[in-house]
């Protein structure tokens, strides 16, 4: 019984395989317009994830840079060390002195002849300071008030870019999310309309079936073998383009990477994302043909 069965639909699968080549400018049309079709969500999404991966190496708590006066005294640096130790918000800080902070600034960035021609070091000392996840305004609370302390030049919080991002990540997923949806319908609906062809130009061969005895399963199974196959083919399209566009973007950025010697590579879908997207394509695929199968494959009987 379940040989018969796997020879039945085997059957089925090769017969729309060759139905596939005899078509191909038609197949292959329709599977690149899929492809680029569930390429859009998905490329933006590789892009968020990406953006979101980038977010992630900062460091896990809100951080601010506390920037003394050029003329702070050791007196000042240590009441403000014992500020930031009384003070329940913050998680830890470290003390970067003016001479640590040029050094590191020659190392980085590869300016010694510059720093090298200074009558004096132009860097004040800082404090960087981790403190407690909070709320964007009890963060803004706490800045004003690191700013109201004597020998403070300055206080910067260097973890709002962060938050930014995060919020247009969320932005980005709901564009995800409704282009993901309106693409969808988009597909299915190319898939209803070249299903809808073919039982238009087999008809006949339908009523045939039908009077020796077919069920609508059997006369079903085709168009919804075809459907999912060609959407699994838009499917692998889409993981291509990506993949392209990913490698091509970063052989642009190899250049970037070493000029600021930054670590900088986009990742593509991951397994666990790229099956999702092959599944969810051939999903629409089939859905696409078993709505068209539905909505006309009633209305031809043998007369």
């Amino acid at each position: 019984m379940i040989r018969a069965w796997l020879m039945q639909h085997g059957f089925v699968f090769f017969i729309t395989l060759k139905r596939l080549i005899s078509t191909p400018v038609t197949s292959l049309l329709s599977i690149i317009v899929m492809g680029i079709a569930l390429s859009l969500p998905a490329g933006i999404y590789v892009l968020m994830e990406n953006l979101q991966s980038i977010s992630g190496q900062t460091a896990s708590s809100p951080q601010m840079s506390l920037f003394l006066k050029l003329d702070a005294q050791k007196e000042d640096i240590a009441r403000i060390k014992q500020q930031l130790e009384e003070n329940p918000q913050v998680v830890s800080f470290q003390f970067v002195p003016k001479d640590v902070a040029l050094r590191q600034l020659q190392q980085s960035n590869g300016l010694d002849d510059i720093t090298a021609s200074l009558i004096r070091n132009p860097l004040p000392d800082a404090f960087i300071v981790h403190t407690l996840k909070d709320t964007a305004e009890t963060l803004e609370q706490l800045r004003v008030a690191m700013q109201q302390w004597p020998a403070i030049e300055h206080v910067q919080f260097d973890s709002a870019w962060v938050e930014r991002l995060h919020a247009l990540l969320k932005l980005g997923r709901f564009v995800v999310l409704m282009l993901a949806t309106l693409l969808s319908i988009a597909i299915i609906a190319i898939m209803f309309n070249t299903i809808r062809l073919q039982i238009l130009t087999k008809q006949d061969e339908i009523e045939i079936s039908k009077l020796i005895g077919a069920t609508d399963s059997f006369i079903r199974r085709p168009f919804l073998y075809f459907g999912a196959v060609q959407g699994l083919a838009g499917g692998v399209t889409a993981w291509s383009i990506i993949a392209f566009t990913i490698e091509t973007i970063n052989a642009e950025l190899i250049e970037i990477v070493q000029l600021y010697n930054f670590d900088l590579h986009l990742q593509h879908l991951s397994p666990e994302d790229s099956i999702s997207l092959l599944l969810f394509s051939a999903w629409l695929g089939w859905l696409g043909a078993r709505l068209s199968v539905a909505s006309h494959l009633w209305q031809i009987e043998p007369r």
